[in-house]
């Protein structure tokens, strides 16, 4: 009997490994933070070799720290950062130019431009999306538009793009598979939701060669083989998702209706909403959850552009912390902001503004500001966000009962706190917060026989933790009036 799954979390700023046992108990644990490299006002980028080599050593160092062989991994589930855009040579196998982040907000002026041809409803209804920078498909015309010679290639065959899950399936085969999973095809922009296929009408409209995509696979099934030169010997890779999916199935969400939050670098709220897309009237998306065999579960979706990575702001660029834990400690340290709000609009924001010309503020300094207010204040923004897209999905599908979170920030007690008080409901966060990564395992478990079923993944036990809300009603009021005019600031900028 296997010991393990082996889940490889590809994040936006670190590279994780993680060995499950069948208890769904983490056996081991490997994070290799990587480059982030900021060319432009607004534009993000990764070296794609580099992800691809810090979670290659993060997996291998996980195996060596548990002293796992390869005979003891069942298979290999991938989640990963979406929406961020890769093209490569297809023979040579060297990225065109670096990876663009999903983050990055260069292909504003493109997108203006096709809202300016009255598209919007075009996409939505064929993709679930609206037209915005964060997703891949504007990234790719960049590309074939600005890096010298690409689009050429791209015509003769030459070009291959991915997201990055894709990059890895790539890279991990040996160059034998070019695939992506249905999740992570429904971010592109350019996957038609409802006949599950890459559309053609959108490849047409944008300029893209249907020759470099890849096949659309299940989210959990036989993908590929990791090639013997990746660990001593072949795995299969059997699951693959987006991390926000990943995350929704992790958190056992298999119920229509079930809401999870996700605080990563950014923040995510879904709700599984069955077999059926539904569209928003709210700003929240419609995207893929997870495909097993034929069946095809859908979600709802309010993103959040900056979360966690607020955090790590304070910490590399401001200097006014010096361990992301240490938030909860400074922030705890004094009764309120004193009025201070920080809107981290620091690339737009996401649901339900989509606004990508919105940029970072600071409101309400005076001169009793401290750095206690500053840090708290970002640890409340993060709170803020995820409440204008919990309203959101309230005004299309109802009052919700309660949330499920997961996620680095999560962890932060103070965080979760104020979030049940400004939500006004309570929130479970469970023992284990790496929803994400065990999303994959459970994924890559089920096709690979690891886990029985279903069944047997609901029966896995794991305590949770309740943060009910304390705040009064008049008080929940009048932080959000007051986030609400700072919100309208940095919209204005």
């Amino acid at each position: 009997m296997k010991k393990y799954i082996l889940a490889l979390d590809q994040g936006t700023t670190s590279s994780r490994a993680v060995l499950f046992e069948k208890s769904g108990r983490i056996a081991g644990v490997s994070q290799l933070e990587y480059t982030q490299i900021y060319p432009g006002n607004g534009w993000v980028e990764h070296d794609a070799n580099e992800i691809f080599s810090s979670q290659l050593t993060a997996a291998r160092e996980v195996l060596k720290k548990c002293g796992a062989s390869v005979k003891d991994i069942s298979a290999v589930g991938i989640t990963n950062q979406r929406e961020t855009t890769i093209l490569w040579d297809k023979n040579t196998g060297e990225p065109v130019c670096n990876a663009i982040v999903w983050q990055c907000r260069r292909t504003s002026d493109i997108c203006e431009g096709y809202k300016a041809q009255g598209l919007e409803k075009f996409f939505r209804d064929k993709t679930g999306l609206l037209i915005d920078p964060y997703f891949s498909a504007t990234k790719i015309k960049w590309i074939l538009n600005n890096v010298p010679g690409v689009r050429e290639r791209a015509d003769r065959g030459e070009i291959l793009f991915g997201t990055v899950d894709c990059w890895l399936i790539w890279k991990l085969t040996g160059g034998k598979v070019h695939a992506t999973d249905m999740s992570n095809a429904s971010r592109t922009m350019l996957f038609n939701i409802h006949t599950l296929k890459w559309d053609k009408e959108i490849l047409g409209l944008l300029g893209i060669p249907e020759s470099i995509l890849p096949a659309v696979v299940p989210s959990s099934g036989e993908i590929g083989v990791c090639d013997a030169s990746m660990f001593g010997a072949e795995i299969p890779i059997t699951g693959c998702a987006g991390d926000q999916q990943a995350a929704l199935f992790g958190q056992k969400c298999f119920n229509k209706g079930d809401v999870k939050n996700t605080y990563g670098t950014g923040g995510f709220l879904l709700m599984n909403i069955g077999s059926t897309p539904v569209a928003s009237n709210n700003g929240l998306l419609t995207t893929v959850g997870w495909g097993i065999g034929d069946q095809v579960t859908y979600a709802l979706e309010g993103s959040v552009f900056i979360a966690g990575a607020a955090v790590k702001w304070l910490r590399d660029e401001m200097g006014l912390i010096t361990t992301a834990a240490e938030s909860e400690r400074i922030a705890s340290s004094v009764e309120s902001t004193e009025g201070v709000y920080i809107v981290p609009a620091f690339t737009g924001l996401g649901a339900p503004y989509w606004n990508p010309d919105a940029r970072g503020i600071i409101t309400g300094l005076t001169r009793g500001s401290g750095r206690a207010h500053i840090v708290r204040a970002v640890l409340e923004a993060i709170a803020y966000q995820t409440a204008d897209v919990l309203k959101a999905m309230e005004e299309d599908v109802g009052r919700l009962g309660s949330i499920r979170v997961d996620g680095g920030a999560s962890s932060n007690n103070f965080l979760m706190q104020f979030q049940s008080d400004i939500l006004g409901m309570d929130i479970s966060r469970p023992e284990n917060v790496e929803s994400t990564a065990i999303g994959a395992a459970f994924l890559a478990g089920l096709a690979s026989g690891f886990w029985s079923g279903i069944d047997e993944i609901i029966s896995l036990g794991g305590s949770f933790e309740k943060f009910s809300p304390v705040m009064s009603e008049s008080q929940r009021v009048e932080h959000l009036k007051g986030w609400a005019k700072a919100v309208e600031c940095a919209n204005n900028y």
